[in-house]
């Protein structure tokens, strides 16, 4: 069962579907939920009888209410969540009192700039990291069926805990994010024959701050803390070097920061099997 028919959600169920499992799609939005069922993700409504594993596909903010009821209706017998944050999602189910020896929090790092159904693909987890965040009150049986999910999908199953896993989106993908919007946001108010230059490069720079504002929010609201303290890290960097190209003769700061720029770019992880856009969401 997949409750949120949106990207997320509806990939989820794609990529079920394809491996031949049966699937129930739940979403308030009657419109996006008809969209992903036109789509092939699914039979509407809620499961005749429980099922093995219910995937919660909805916004940070809203994972701990939409888990609890979800448990209380018995839909499944075991649960987990695509969200991109997990140690605030997991505080307030613990504090509404849901079961989390059935729950474990989960996170696709996949995605792409385009929300909704329609951006939905089957192959979008295929070769991507999935990660798994399990507490001490987590079962085997709900570890084992949140695991056999990523790799129903495509994903590669890795074992976080949830503030490792926060700590470690607020560097790989949140601030990134951040830093694409505020180089596109130069952009906005530029003269239109400045922006009549722009080439690949930037267009690669700027890809994600295509992403829905209103999601975006949300996500950063959720982990404010790592990301502000990775913003703080980057802001000293700009100073440093602002401070440096403003000198009579630039020194050895600019080096610095693109030697660290160019080292960090060749740590990351060569090209994977089916390359997600707006990986890392």
């Amino acid at each position: 069962m997949v409750v949120g028919t949106g990207l997320l959600g509806t990939s989820v169920a794609l990529a079920l579907r394809s491996a031949g499992a049966d699937v129930w799609l739940t979403d308030r939005d009657d419109r996006v939920l008809a969209l992903a069922v036109d789509r092939g993700a699914g039979t509407p409504g809620p499961p005749p009888q429980p099922v093995d594993l219910c995937v919660v596909a909805v916004p940070p903010g809203a994972v701990a209410d939409v888990l609890c009821d979800v448990q209380l209706a018995g839909y499944a017998a075991a649960y987990t969540d695509v969200a991109s944050v997990k140690a605030v999602p997991l505080r307030a189910a613990t504090e509404l009192g849901c079961d989390l020896s059935t729950f474990v929090g989960g996170h696709p790092m996949a995605g792409a700039e385009r929300s909704g159904p329609q951006a939905a693909r089957a192959d979008l987890f295929t070769g991507r990291p999935w990660v798994l965040t399990p507490t001490p009150a987590t079962s085997p049986a709900a570890l084992g069926a949140a695991r056999a999910l990523a790799l129903a999908c495509g994903a590669e199953p890795v074992v976080l805990s949830p503030d490792e896993h926060d700590r470690a989106v607020a560097v790989v993908s949140h601030v990134p994010h951040l830093l694409a919007a505020l180089a596109a946001a130069r952009l906005a108010d530029a003269p239109a024959a400045l922006v009549a230059l722009a080439g690949q490069g930037v267009r690669d720079v700027t890809r994600v701050a295509a992403s829905d504002p209103d999601l975006w929010v949300g996500i950063l609201s959720a982990n404010a803390g790592p990301v502000a303290e990775v913003l703080d890290a980057v802001a000293a960097d700009l100073a440093r070097v602002a401070a440096a190209l403003r000198a009579p003769a630039v020194d050895d700061a600019v080096r610095d920061l693109l030697v660290r720029g160019r080292t960090g770019r060749g740590r990351l992880p060569g090209p994977r099997s089916q390359p997600a856009p707006g990986a890392g969401r």
